[in-house]
């Protein structure tokens, strides 16, 4: 994770054939300001950033399912449950199915675990729009194969 430029997976691990599932991976910091104030001698990862992360996983998940050809953006979360914390040096499991996929919309069902315990959980909806600009598709492309994304599936 790199928290402070919001890029909240280390990898993508897998994706399923015909992207309906996604599975990525991200390793918590050991240190970062952001747990100077949340909380000071006792950091925990906000929930705020473990829904980003999820959305990060369900995003890359709805490109797949596009070829990359539009790009989702986060619309709303629903039945959003967090079960446990989120320490620094925590290794977190994330996964990402896809629910629903049309008319500019697309929903996925997310979840954290860690060692195979749950975290958290959430159904995510996006806004499938198309890139605003060529060189934004390109840098999401970019994010993608650095993460691990197969190449062969990006249209």
């Amino acid at each position: 994770m790199r928290i402070e430029y919001f890029q909240l997976i280390d990898e993508i691990v897998e994706v399923g054939k015909d992207a309906e599932l996604i599975r990525a991976r991200a390793t918590v910091p050991e240190e970062n300001t952001i747990f100077e104030g949340h909380f000071p001698g006792h950091p925990l990862m906000p929930g705020v950033l473990l829904i980003e992360s999820m959305a990060q996983t369900s995003g890359y998940l709805v490109l797949s399912v596009n070829g990359f050809k539009s790009m989702p953006f986060l619309a709303g979360v629903r039945e959003a449950k967090f079960r446990t914390f989120v320490t620094p040096g925590d290794v977190l499991d994330l996964e990402a199915v896809l629910e629903h996929d049309g008319s500019g919309y697309a929903m996925t069902k997310a979840k954290i675990e860690r060692q195979g315990k749950p975290i958290c959980d959430a159904r995510l909806t996006f806004r499938v729009m198309p890139f605003p600009t060529p060189e934004f598709r390109t840098l999401m492309t970019g994010n993608a194969i650095r993460l691990g994304y197969p190449q062969e599936l990006i249209a």
